[in-house]
């Protein structure tokens, strides 16, 4: 027994004296600057409070990611009305209180940073409102999965694309799903939802926006780049996914992120 326990013993050694500390040296690209400007206008409200956020890419391995601070932010509507967004200290967060919304307009965004300037975009699309929501307790393989379908009637005739945003607010999990009207125009159809993480007394919002085909488009490509069951090695290799701005003093430098302009729809859901 005591020449098996130092057989055992010195295994171990010999397996821990083999192992190598492996550094990652992965290249570092100059910083590219991030915009998230998704200007929301939620049924039922005046829609004057906008956000925009900008950041910079960072290496993978930084702890936090950096703001984009000291910029211009303006955007400018149809009527040549131009809303100026003022920075809240050196958070990256610039903000506007009197923004006007209006359905069909065009709305182009104007950032300067760092001595680029940075264009966007974007025509304000609707939203038909959310009808109802049915939640199902025993879904999945397993027969124990919660799942959420979210029913709304798409408008006949018309071209539509739609954003669903699903987050469980006390577990800040956030997940999104694009829908368009291709094969259910007219129609009242759903939007799925399912999170191993979500349990009864949950509270889920859901968000339904309207957003243009680009919009769709950008977003689509993303989400499957993203997919956390992706992995297959025969896949096409994820690749760097251009929104619709542009850096009109560099091009080469062209920055990453999205110009959006949508009304959306707001429920509050308690999980059962």
């Amino acid at each position: 027994m005591k020449k098996f326990k130092h057989i055992v013993f010195f295994g171990l050694l010999l397996i821990l004296s083999c192992e190598d500390v492996i550094d990652v040296n992965l290249s570092n690209a100059e910083p590219k600057l991030v915009i998230d400007a998704s200007l929301r206008w939620a049924k039922g409200t005046d829609g004057k409070s906008q956000q925009i956020k900008l950041t910079l890419s960072a290496p993978y391995f930084n702890d936090g990611v950096p703001p984009a601070t000291g910029a211009q932010v303006t955007v400018t509507d149809a009527n040549n009305f131009v809303y100026s967004f003022i920075e809240d200290g050196n958070t990256g967060i610039y903000n506007n209180s009197n923004f006007i919304p209006k359905i069909g307009d065009e709305y182009n965004l104007t950032i300067i940073y760092e001595n680029e300037t940075y264009v966007g975009t974007e025509t304000m699309k609707s939203v038909v409102p959310i009808n109802r929501i049915e939640q199902k307790n025993d879904g999945g393989f397993t027969g124990d999965e919660i799942e959420i379908k979210v029913f709304y009637t798409d408008p006949a005739g018309i071209e539509n694309f739609y954003l669903f945003e699903f987050f469980i607010v006390n577990k800040s999990i956030l997940s999104l799903e694009v829908y368009d009207d291709e094969f259910t125009d007219g129609n009242e159809i759903f939007a799925f939802y399912t999170e191993e993480d979500i349990k009864a007394g949950d509270e889920l919002h859901i968000t339904n926006s309207g957003i243009s085909q680009r919009s769709y488009d950008f977003l689509n490509i993303l989400l499957q780049q993203t997919d956390e069951n992706g992995g297959d090695p025969f896949e096409t290799q994820p690749a760097t996914v251009r929104g619709n701005c542009i850096n009109q003093t560099n091009p080469d430098n062209f920055p990453l992120g999205y110009f959006r302009v949508t009304e959306t729809d707001v429920v509050r859901y308690i999980v059962k």
